[in-house]
Parts: structure tokens; C-alpha cells; sequence
């Protein structure tokens, strides 16, 4: 028998998997759903292997080449996220947006590094998704977001450089943004020419393929498999240098079987290391994934189980390291593509697995012979497309606080890392918020010509008896409106008999507000006055209750309106007059 707690837990993860076995699914959805899968599988192709290539620096010791780690992931992480997401359509694999941190993690920690920090993060994702805090990643705010997306945009840019420019060298090209700038400038000597012509003619293919009518063949299929068949057949390999996936990471670049499982060699001692950018690859994670589900939203016209899509996304993370893949999330192109194509349920996400599968098995061997080049010219594309430029632009009409988040963590995330500009981002959008709030905030002093709201609530024509001073307090009474309140006692000067504070438009309250209406009460109670809090909403009265604060004011001074806070009012005075 579930126990209530277990009960709960099942209800947060229900896979939309389970949808299909209520009945309606028919065999033409099966239909679509399999020629979906197959395109997007083709998409996603070359995408994984570029993504694998951009993600592991040179010289790194992995446990398979690049390209396989990035194919491998595409396989499990996408057939994870499909059979347990809560997206009908939502297709998942690697992105670009992890190649800056999973740089960061392998020049810093080693493989080893990238594999804890990406179970932790697989942890921190289910975690999220458990204690359904699927809704809160939708209140990151935009600023951060655009700032960091356009960030990895850039970052990726510069890592594509040099195989993009053909440049070879014994010295590696550094991580940092900056460094690599000066690095290739510095042995631009070296560039090959027939490269880089390859790449802008593969970058010209995935550009104008689309415009050319023919969208159900992907251009980056074509144009790396048209760089693959002209480098072979003409042997530019080696008469013109051009670097092939089987120059740069030998002829079995890609195991011809199933990703094999490993388990790898944990070093418990860097758990506290890695948590920074374990939580910089869960955000992420989690970011992407539920922009990708809400966008699929808008496609199918469904809805999205963001909690049960966290969990499935913290499970992929978990399970894909021990068959050397990477992290991974919900990947927006790709599930644009799955819907576009006739996608409409998880078979589909299923399906472009398999078929991914299904490459590695039958054509492997001929991964050799894909140009590196025309690789670098995917991921190029990809990062012209993810990248926010147009609200680059827009950067003088925005606010001014806006403006400086954005770029503030755009900066970061390109010439420093992604986990510091995460870091900071949150932190500078934390402050504007609390900035804005405390703007919307206003304590004001109420007089007999006022005209406000409801009956008993109305100003208006009441008369407000000598001795006795109204202020209204309007907005979230929240910390960072607090001083507002105490600058509004500082400027009364003689303390009145009784102070009444119109609570009514006050919705929300927290503990610094309360302090500082503790010190207000506390001053006026010293010398000898009255403190009457009116039309105080549920909240607010909880917090009150649950402090204590109830008692220490005394329950005749709460009252439900205005008018009986004047006629309390008027008690206190008649009190203080027989006294």
C-alpha cells in the first residue's frame, strides 16, 4: 500500500508515455510518428557529432573519441527524456549550450569531473522536478537568460574557430575567449585555405537549403555528406590537408555497437568542487528543456507536465555518463523539427533514437571520412541561430536595469565561464527585483478628501477626529519596501495619539516588514500612544498570528475597515481624555 507521501511523488512523475496506453492512437499516428523519428534522427545526426567534436578540448583523456560521446548521448539521453518526459514531442540530446561548462569541467576536473558533475546534476533535476519547482524556472528572468544564451553563442563561435580556419598547431588553442582571440591571430599563419573555402560552402548549403523548398531533407545532412563524398572521392584528405573526423581522432572514431556501459572511477574529494558547475548544468538543463516544451506547446496545441519533464531529464543525466555520454536536455531545433515533421507523441523522440542507433551499428566505419570542417560549420549555424542578436540591439530602448543584466552576463558568460555568469546574472536580476517592488511601493499619508475604494473602506467625508493620523500603505509590504515605512515615521515629527495604517492594499508581507512595524508599535506604545492596523488580508494576518504580534498590539487594534478603525480610534482617545 503507497504511503501518502509516495502517493504525491508518483502524481509529480507521470511520464506522457502512459497516455498512449488509454486508447486512441492509431496506426496512422504510429505511421507519423515513425517518419518524424527518422528525419529528426537524420537532423540530430550531425549534430551530435559536432557537438561531441566542440565539447572535449584537445588532448583530453575520454573514454571513447569525441564524436562517439556525443552520439552516444544522443542515443540514451534522447530516448530517456522521450519515454519518461512530460512532453508529448519533446526530443532530447546534446546542445550547444553545455559546450562552454562541459569545457570548463573536463580543463579544470578531467573526464571524471564531467561525469560527477553531470550525475549531480541529474540529482539537482529530479530534486527540482519532485519538489515541483518545474513552474519557478519560468520566472528566471529574460535579461539573464538572453544574456547567456547570446553569451554561448559567442563562446561556441571562437571554440569553432580554429578547426573552422583549418589551423593546426602542437599548441592548442585555449579555452578563454580573450586568449583564443590572441592565439588565433598569433598563427593565422597556419590556416589552411581549402578548409576554411570547405566550410563556408557547407555554411552556405545549410543556409539556402531551406530556401530552396527542400525541408524535408535537413541541410546540414547534405551539406556534411556532400563535404564527406568530395573530400573522399578527391582525396583532399591528403593533397590539400583537409582535416577528417579519422585524421583528428583515428579510424574508429565511432565504435560500430551499442554505447557500452562503464563505470567510471569516482573521486568523491571533488564533490564540493563540483557543485557550482553541477548546478550551472542543472539550470541550464532545466531552462532549455521547459523553453523547448513550452515551444512545442505552442505547436501541438497541448501542455506540458514541466515537473514529470524535469525528473525525466534528471534521470537521462544520471544514467547517460555511465555510457559515456554527456548532458543533455530537451533540445529546441530538434523538437521544432519532430512536430514540423508529424511527431505527436513520444514514439516519434523514441524512434529518432533508434535511428540514431541504428547509424552507429550499419555506417560507423565512415564516420573517418566526415571533414572536420564541415562539422564546425553545423555548430557555426547552430550558434548564428540561438543567439538573441536582434535584442543585442534593442539594448538603448531597453531600462537601463535591464540593460546592464543583459549585458553584464553576456559579458561573463564570454570572456569568463558560465557558472560565474549564472552566479552573477541571478544575483543582479535578484536585486532588480527587489528594487522594482520596493518602486511599486508606496506609503502614503490619507486625509478626509481622499476617494478610495469600497463604502467602508471610503475616505471621503469622514472626518478624521484630532490626535489621530492615517497612513495607507500600498503594494507588497516586502523587505525591500520596509524603509519606505520607516522613512514615512520619520518625517511626522510629534507623535499623534493614534496612528491608523490602512493595511487593505497590502497583499503580501514578509519578516523585514514586520520588523518594521514592530519598531513603529514599539515607539508609539512607548509613549503612550496607539497603533490601529485595518483591512489586514490573509498573509499578512497569518504572519502576524504566527509571530506573536497579534497579542502585542492587542486584538482590538486589528480591525476589518476604515470605519472601524475610526470609531477605535475614537475609543482611544476617549480613553487617554479619562485617564
Amino acid at each position: 500500500m503507497n504511503t501518502p507521501s509516495n502517493s504525491r511523488a508518483t502524481q509529480r512523475f507521470r511520464p506522457r508515455l502512459l497516455d498512449l496506453f488509454r486508447g486512441g492512437y492509431t496506426r496512422e499516428d504510429l505511421g507519423g510518428d515513425v517518419m518524424a523519428g527518422l528525419t529528426v534522427g537524420l537532423i540530430a545526426l550531425p549534430l551530435a557529432l559536432a557537438l561531441g567534436i566542440a565539447s572535449v578540448p584537445s588532448g583530453a583523456e575520454t573514454p571513447f573519441p569525441a564524436p562517439a560521446l556525443g552520439i552516444f548521448t544522443a542515443v540514451i539521453a534522447g530516448f530517456l527524456i522521450s519515454a519518461l518526459g512530460g512532453s508529448r514531442v519533446q526530443i532530447g540530446g546534446p546542445t550547444a549550450a553545455f559546450i562552454p561548462i562541459i569545457l570548463l569541467i573536463i580543463e579544470q576536473h578531467g573526464y571524471v569531473g564531467l561525469v560527477m558533475a553531470t550525475v549531480m546534476a541529474g540529482v539537482i533535476l529530479i530534486i527540482m522536478g519532485l519538489s515541483r519547482m518545474g513552474s519557478l524556472i519560468k520566472f528566471i528572468p529574460w535579461p539573464v537568460t538572453s544574456g547567456f544564451t547570446t553569451g554561448i553563442a559567442v563562446a561556441i563561435m571562437a571554440t569553432q574557430s580554429a578547426d573552422f580556419l583549418g589551423i593546426r598547431s602542437s599548441e592548442p588553442a585555449p579555452r578563454e575567449f580573450l586568449h583564443r582571440l590572441t592565439w588565433i591571430y598569433e598563427h593565422g599563419n597556419l590556416m589552411n585555405l581549402p578548409t576554411l573555402l570547405l566550410g563556408i560552402a557547407c555554411v552556405a548549403v545549410i543556409f539556402l537549403w531551406p530556401r530552396l523548398g527542400l525541408k524535408r531533407i535537413p541541410g546540414s545532412i547534405v551539406a556534411m555528406l556532400g563535404a564527406t563524398v568530395v573530400v573522399a572521392l578527391m582525396g583532399w584528405q591528403q593533397g590539400l590537408g583537409i582535416e577528417t573526423i579519422g585524421s583528428k581522432f583515428g579510424g574508429n572514431a565511432i565504435p560500430a555497437g551499442f554505447p557500452p556501459f562503464q563505470f567510471p572511477a569516482f573521486d568523491w574529494g571533488m564533490v564540493r568542487n563540483l557543485i557550482g558547475p553541477a548546478t550551472a548544468i542543472a539550470l541550464l538543463g532545466a531552462i532549455e528543456s521547459l523553453l523547448s516544451a513550452v515551444v512545442a506547446d505552442g505547436l501541438t496545441s497541448d501542455r506540458h507536465d514541466s515537473n514529470t519533464e524535469l525528473v525525466a531529464q534528471g534521470i537521462a543525466n544520471i544514467v547517460c555518463p555511465f555510457f559515456c555520454g554527456l548532458p543533455a536536455t530537451g533540445a529546441i531545433a530538434r523538437t521544432s523539427a519532430n512536430v514540423n515533421n508529424g511527431g505527436r507523441s513520444p514514439v516519434a523522440g523514441m524512434v529518432h533514437s533508434l535511428t540514431l542507433l541504428a547509424v552507429i551499428l550499419l555506417f560507423a566505419r565512415w564516420a573517418a571520412f566526415v571533414p572536420v570542417a564541415a562539422m564546425s560549420a553545423v555548430l557555426l549555424m547552430v550558434a548564428l541561430r540561438m543567439g538573441e542578436w536582434h535584442e543585442m540591439k534593442r539594448l538603448a530602448m531597453m531600462p537601463r536595469s535591464d540593460a546592464i543584466v543583459l549585458l553584464t552576463t553576456f559579458l561573463l558568460t564570454v570572456i569568463f565561464d558560465l557558472v560565474i555568469a549564472v552566479e552573477v546574472g541571478m544575483v543582479l536580476a535578484a536585486i532588480l527585483f527587489i528594487k522594482r517592488v520596493s518602486e511599486t511601493t508606496e506609503v502614503s499619508r490619507v486625509r478626509e478628501s481622499d476617494v478610495l475604494e469600497s463604502p467602508e473602506q471610503l475616505v471621503h467625508g469622514k472626518e478624521i477626529p484630532e490626535g489621530v493620523l492615517v497612513y495607507r500603505i500600498f503594494g507588497p509590504f516586502l523587505f525591500g519596501a520596509a524603509e519606505k515605512m520607516e522613512d514615512a515615521m520619520e518625517r511626522i515629527g510629534t507623535l499623534p495619539r493614534v496612528l491608523i495604517l490602512r493595511l487593505h492594499l497590502v497583499t503580501a508581507m514578509d519578516a523585514t516588514a514586520l520588523n518594521a512595524l514592530e519598531s513603529v508599535i514599539e515607539r508609539f506604545q512607548h509613549h503612550g500612544g496607539t497603533v490601529i492596523l485595518s483591512g489586514l488580508h490573509r498573509q499578512p494576518l497569518d504572519m502576524l498570528r504566527k509571530a506573536g504580534f497579534v497579542e502585542k498590539i492587542g486584538r482590538p487594534n486589528l480591525v476589518a475597515h476604515y470605519d472601524d478603525a475610526l470609531v477605535r480610534a475614537r475609543e482611544c482617545l476617549a480613553d487617554t481624555q479619562a485617564g
